[in-house]
């Protein structure tokens, strides 16, 4: 494995792979990685020749200075842990690597209201710097696919509108949620809360199933009220929304049968934490983006 924090040693280093007929895969991280990135990564490994990582805490994503600040950073230990995990390149770049000064990498792209729901209603500008950072990261490593988490499911449905508008020759392969045993979804922010709210936090995993369970019987609406008082309940909890929408356009539906492809997203503050899950509750027959 080797480890690269310069753009110019990058693109050689690819360059001379895909001269040799070998596929590149890419999974762009901020690091504090655990085994929800260790599964994109082993994704990557068994669909692609080259595994590429990136360790970069994006500035242009945060919302408040604070929770960038406070953003973990443990670039040591995740070397070793993708040295483990079929990794070859561990792209590990300074900001101005990434935004240079000489290189305008602003991205002008209408969603088509993808970035204002969920999300996007509490974190105003949060998609355009998510979507500006994969662009220019996109734009170094050229990879034939992309590897990303089902857990940010607004990001990821942003990501493919963007590669779909800018007519990118990168597939986009989405990897199913990776849990704590007691349902949890793993993020590199559950290291910030204590143990006692680790294990309340299930609360959330169990509303998504309940949820899931219950599609056909209720209608969003009625679903989308319970889950938000079962959240608000659980003691030491501020749930954010709990939304039933349409996965491809993110947009309210009054009724689960009715969507070809349906999904219950959910943000829940806990200990100043900000989590986020989801379930999808109806998916397409053919619908190749996720990982199998």
């Amino acid at each position: 494995m080797k480890t690269i924090t310069t753009v110019l040693e990058l693109q050689n280093l690819i360059r001379s792979y895909m001269d040799n007929g070998r596929t590149v895969g890419f999974a762009p991280t901020m690091g504090a990685l655990h085994n929800g990135h260790m599964a994109l990564m082993n994704a990557s490994a068994a669909e692609n020749d080259i595994t590429v990582c990136s360790i970069f805490v994006n500035p242009t994503q945060f919302n408040e200075s604070s929770d960038l600040e406070k953003y973990p950073r443990t670039l040591d230990k995740d070397q070793k842990l993708l040295k483990n995990n079929k990794v070859d390149i561990v792209f590990a770049p300074h900001t101005t690597e990434v935004y240079p000064e000489d290189l305008d990498t602003t991205l002008s792209i209408d969603f088509n209201g993808l970035d204002s729901e969920m999300e996007g209603e509490f974190r105003p500008g949060h998609f355009a710097g998510v979507a500006q950072v994969v662009k220019r990261l996109v734009d170094i490593v050229t990879p034939d696919n992309l590897y990303m988490g089902q857990k940010d499911f607004q990001q990821f449905s942003i990501i493919q509108y963007m590669l779909n508008h800018i007519d990118s020759k990168t597939k986009l392969r989405v990897v199913p949620i990776i849990r704590e045993s007691n349902g949890l979804a793993m993020s590199s922010r559950n290291m910030r809360l204590s143990a006692s709210m680790k294990e309340t936090a299930k609360e959330i995993y169990k509303v998504l199933k309940y949820v899931k369970r219950n599609k056909y019987r209720e209608n969003a609406r009625n679903l989308e009220s319970y889950a938000m008082q079962r959240l608000a309940k659980t003691d030491g909890f501020k749930p954010e929304y709990f939304t039933i929408a349409d996965g491809y356009t993110l947009q309210k539906i009054d009724r689960v049968k009715d969507s070809e492809y349906a999904v219950a997203c959910t943000a829940v503050w806990a200990e100043g934490v900000r989590l986020i899950d989801n379930i999808i509750l109806r998916k397409p027959r053919k619908m190749d983006i996720f990982v199998k």
